[in-house]
């Protein structure tokens, strides 16, 4: 599988670390006022697409950038290559 890096260009999916469900960059503020359940939801539960899906893959032997891959779970086509960083602060986090 090719990976079209948004900086590097293409590269071989060897080169990255699956990191699991892009979800996790909605880690939950941990000194909020009642945030065990966010937590709980955040750390357990997990959703199983059959589809579309954005993943977070680490760029392990290159330029150790965090990327978010929209990818089919059925096909294994890759739609959509986006640095972490950016699809991060498109959904208001700032860190």
């Amino acid at each position: 599988m090719i990976i079209d890096h948004p900086l590097l260009g293409p590269r071989d999916a060897a080169e990255f670390v699956y990191k699991g469900d892009a979800s996790l960059i909605d880690r939950p503020d941990g000194m909020a006022e009642g945030v065990e359940d966010a937590f709980h939801d955040y750390a357990y539960l997990r959703t199983n697409p059959a589809g579309e899906h954005q993943e977070l893959w680490y760029h392990e032997q290159g330029d150790r950038s965090w990327l978010v891959v929209t990818r089919n779970t059925l096909t294994h086509e890759i739609i959509k290559v986006e640095l972490a960083r950016d699809v991060a602060r498109a959904r208001g986090r700032s860190r």
